[in-house]
């Protein structure tokens, strides 16, 4: 047989071996009484037996080898646990310290959990000056890490669970330049608390400090403050460090500064400038203070009567007031080094003559340095000089008040070195003369081209290279009968206007003191002072036919300016022959012009006019050559290849001066004081082509037209063409 199960009278089976024979008899006999009463039984009686049996309740019966498969995993055996990855560690640390003399010194408790049972090694912080350690109010004994490293301390622990350590810990307190400082070291604890409490009698780099202040500065390092505490006998600062760094405390205290009671005294130096105008003279002074002890809460500056003093500024001024001839000059703080001002005032004096010069003095100073500086402005100059108290001296040695304003006619003293209450005095000559008038605008250059055709009529574009400081319009008068195309001011479209007599004004730009239209130059001193722009103007003047033989003579604009240079360039008709009589223009091979300003507008010309002469060259100067284009020769071969490179360079430049162009647009719309309202004019481009002759002229004075008479002859073997 496979298994015999074993049942009890409760429904368990027996575990073991223990009574093996009891149990087999009493089950054998169970078994047999069984079978007995089988046999006598009705069938009937067993079946209801048996079908009541299997319904009774509490008994299982399984195999031996199930039920302790069953039990072990109802009942698991206990395992060992598995021991600590510490031994012991440091929880937290404390420190209670308080500064006395060169240490400090007091407690700190270390909190420690001790895990594994048995003696454990728990390190002390390293560097600590321990005296005493007690657990539970017992002394316990330190001994050296094993380790072997210097300073380092373990404790020896036995029970298990958290134990709190209380050490007697001093620490140096190291002192230099006025500030103390001390270091807790660095620990393996999760949380680290330092309060250190600094009492009011403590020692400041070795001296015992008789009435110490509050510590009015306290810097940390490795850790953040938490607490600070202020009482009459000590200061109290509770920090907690990050623990993996040192945590360091520095402070310094404020020491009394008996500075501002002692006895002012300072030493100064004043830098005076007085430009002498016709109607009122500028003064400006230049002070400079030096304390050499004491505090100064205020300068004082005697101030001539008749001086008005308009302004002092400084960064360490506050305010300043005017009473009794005196300046009295308060400072927003005590100065305990020095400090700088800049007094501004104004003085009428006579326009010519002699004139004392009044002369600002720095009182209560022990040494004053410095000199005066005297300017005439204006036509005039100084004569004679009636200096007191003073040294002829160098306008540049005397400062920047003074050297900025440096001019001919300036005349410089430095005060004589001695006692700062010695007399000083300054007399000074004047001599004025009258202004002359002078040129206030000028045209450097002139460039005229001219298109001629055979029934006389003319097209000039006249364009003026200007320099204005002053000047709002230049007068252009036309020739008799012109008519004005078109107007232009440094490239942009203008309208003129008309004066009494017929003549044009043209607006004119006005560049002072390194500013261009409204635009103030980033270094004025790197360019001119008085730039260039361009007036353009285009005309058309009617004349008589032009024969086979004659003489035309060709006007020119008259400007009420004067024009230093003048170059004309004259187009004629391709069918004639033309020379210039000797007169105030003289022929000469073609060249550029001088001004680039000038220039600027030939590069774009150049580029226009050859699509100008394909388009509407026959249009604006109708029947210029007699209406024959087809047998049009060539125009001079050095003005050809100008064009030529002219319009190469250009086009390859167009992309790169899209945007620049665009801006230039900008700005001058932006800043071009004399634009118009409403609709602008057109810009009528100069159509070039035909022989031409290039004259020259020089010094034409203002309000004069020049001219020149032209010989003309026409080629019969050009006509036969």
């Amino acid at each position: 047989m496979r298994h015999v199960p074993a049942l009890l009278p409760h429904g368990k089976p027996v575990d073991g071996c223990q009574g093996l024979y009891s149990q087999t008899l009493t089950r054998s006999m169970s078994v047999l009484s069984s079978l007995l009463a089988l046999l006598f039984l009705p069938a009937s009686l067993i079946h209801a037996q048996e079908k009541d049996s299997s319904r009774a309740p509490g008994w299982v019966v399984l195999p031996i080898d199930e039920y302790r498969t069953l039990h072990a995993k109802a009942f698991p055996p206990d395992h060992e646990p598995e021991p600590p990855p510490v031994d012991a560690m440091l929880t937290r640390v404390d420190y209670d310290l308080r500064v006395n003399g060169d240490f400090a010194s007091g407690r700190a408790r270390l909190t420690i959990d001790i895990l594994k049972d048995g003696w454990v090694r728990v390190p002390i912080p390293s560097g600590l000056l321990v005296r005493e350690a007690r657990l539970d109010g017992k002394l316990v004994s330190l001994v050296s890490n094993t380790s072997g490293k210097a300073g380092s301390l373990t404790a020896v622990l036995y029970h298990p669970g958290r134990a709190v350590l209380a050490l007697d810990i001093a620490l140096p307190i190291a002192a230099n330049a006025g500030e103390e400082s001390f270091a807790l070291p660095s620990s393996s604890s999760g949380v680290t608390r330092a309060a250190v409490e600094i009492p009011r009698n403590s020692r400041v780099s070795g001296f015992v400090l008789a009435n110490p202040e509050p510590i009015i500065d306290i810097r940390l390092t490795g850790g953040l403050l938490s607490d600070h505490a202020e009482t009459a006998a000590s200061s109290k600062w509770t920090v907690f460090a990050r623990g993996n760094e040192p945590l360091t405390f520095t402070w310094h205290r404020k020491i009394e500064d008996h500075r501002m009671e002692q006895p002012l005294r300072l030493r100064g130096a004043l830098t005076q400038w007085l430009g002498l105008g016709e109607d009122s003279t500028a003064v400006s002074a230049e002070v400079s203070l030096e304390v050499v002890q004491g505090a100064a809460r205020e300068a004082r500056i005697h101030v001539p009567p008749q001086v008005t003093i308009n302004q002092v500024q400084g960064a360490t001024v506050a305010d300043w007031e005017m009473k009794s001839g005196e300046l009295a000059v308060t400072f927003l703080e005590p100065v305990e080094q020095s400090t700088r001002f800049v007094i501004t005032g104004e003085v009428r004096l006579p326009r010519d003559g002699q004139i004392d010069v009044p002369l600002l003095r720095l009182l209560n100073a022990e040494r004053e340095t410095g000199g005066v500086a005297v300017d005439v402005l204006g036509a005039g100059e100084i004569t004679n000089q009636k200096p007191q108290g003073l040294e002829n001296a160098d306008a540049s040695d005397l400062g920047d008040l003074v050297t900025s304003r440096q001019s001919p006619s300036m005349v410089a003293f430095r005060f004589r070195p001695g006692d700062a209450n010695l007399t000083r005095s300054l007399g000074v000559n004047i001599a004025r003369y009258d202004q002359q008038a002078v040129l206030m605008a000028n045209v450097e250059e002139a460039r005229y081209r001219v298109l001629i055709s055979k029934e006389g009529k003319t097209l000039v574009q006249a364009r003026y290279a200007v320099r204005n400081n002053q000047r709002n319009f230049i007068k252009v008068t036309l020739p008799a009968g012109a008519v004005l195309w078109s107007a232009s001011l440094a490239g942009r479209p203008v309208r003129p206007g008309q004066s009494t007599d017929g003549s044009l004004l043209l607006p004119l730009e006005k560049s002072r003191g390194g500013r261009v239209s409204g635009f103030v130059l980033a270094n004025p001193e790197s360019v001119d002072e008085t730039p260039e722009f361009a007036v353009e103007i285009v005309y058309f003047s009617p004349g008589a036919n032009w024969n086979d033989k004659g003489k035309s003579k060709l006007t020119l604009p008259a400007l009420d300016l004067p024009v230093s240079r003048t170059g004309l360039l004259v187009y004629y008709p391709p069918l004639f022959k033309v020379n210039a009589e000797p007169g105030s223009f003289r022929t000469e091979p073609y060249v550029e012009p001088s001004s680039p300003v000038l220039n600027a507008r030939d590069d774009e010309s150049s580029v226009t006019g050859g699509s100008f002469q394909a388009g509407v060259g026959l249009g604006v100067a109708a029947g210029v050559a007699g209406g024959v284009l087809a047998g049009v020769p060539a125009a001079p071969a050095s003005i050809l290849e100008r064009l030529d490179i002219r319009g190469r360079e250009d086009k390859d430049a167009a992309k790169g001066q899209a945007a620049t162009n665009a801006l230039l647009d900008k700005y001058r719309t932006a800043t071009y004081v004399g634009r118009a309202t409403g609709v602008l004019p057109i810009h009528v481009s100069f159509p070039a082509f035909g022989p031409s002759v290039y004259l020259v002229s020089e010094l034409t004075s203002e309000n004069q037209a020049p001219s020149t008479d032209l010989n003309y002859q026409q080629d019969k073997k050009g006509g036969t063409r």
